[in-house]
């Protein structure tokens, strides 16, 4: 259970009950982080508009590769609110999901292309404390998706680095959108052995 309840849909207002209501209609479930988010109606709106925003402008990068890195954001952080719901996303838009109990795998795994590869390293190197981001990533980066392709996966790293944080320190967990995502969690396996 999440350290804040989630505000009922009795009490969400006119306007929270209708979001709930589609939120339900194309999820199935209102997501537990909008739910929680009601408690401060500013933060609920912003957050919503920001959501809907960078959905609708994340067209450079094909949907696997910006997907993968989030999902691999969400897997180092740790919030199994997060790779539940995106897996249950990456499900419904036709993409590989059984790919991704091999996550830990992906420099190697033939199952990850190469732009996939330096999608999910580049998540790893953002999402590091401190972050461990090179110039020369950067470079490969530009060079395989282009300039607004590159600022499209920071950005999606950045945004799922804050959701994922956010949903941690308020204890929301899986809330059951996809029973494939039942996948390890944790300190991806290259971020252990570097500190060895």
């Amino acid at each position: 259970m999440a350290r804040i309840p989630a505000v009922p849909e009795a009490e969400a207002g006119v306007l929270g009950r209708l979001v709930y209501r589609l939120a339900r209609r194309r999820f199935g479930a209102v997501p537990e982080p909008f739910a929680v988010a009601r408690h401060h109606r500013g933060l609920f709106w912003s957050g919503l508009v920001s959501e809907l925003a960078h959905e609708r402008a994340a067209r450079v990068l094909p949907a696997r590769v910006r997907e993968l890195a989030v999902y691999r954001t969400a897997t180092v952080v740790g919030c199994s609110w997060c790779v539940d719901f995106g897996t249950m996303l990456q499900r419904l838009d036709g993409l590989d999901v059984d790919r991704l109990a091999r996550i830990d795998d992906y420099a190697t795994d033939p199952l990850y292309s190469p732009a996939e590869r330096l999608a999910v390293a580049y998540a790893d190197a953002m999402t590091a404390t401190p972050p461990t981001v090179t110039d020369a990533q950067v470079a490969e980066l530009e060079r395989e998706f282009g300039r607004a392709g590159l600022l499209e996966l920071t950005q999606a790293i950045a945004v799922e680095n804050q959701r994922a944080r956010a949903n941690n320190a308020l204890g929301i967990v899986d809330q059951g959108f996809d029973a494939a995502c039942r996948v390890r969690l944790g300190a991806p396996r290259a971020a252990q052995t570097a500190g060895q």
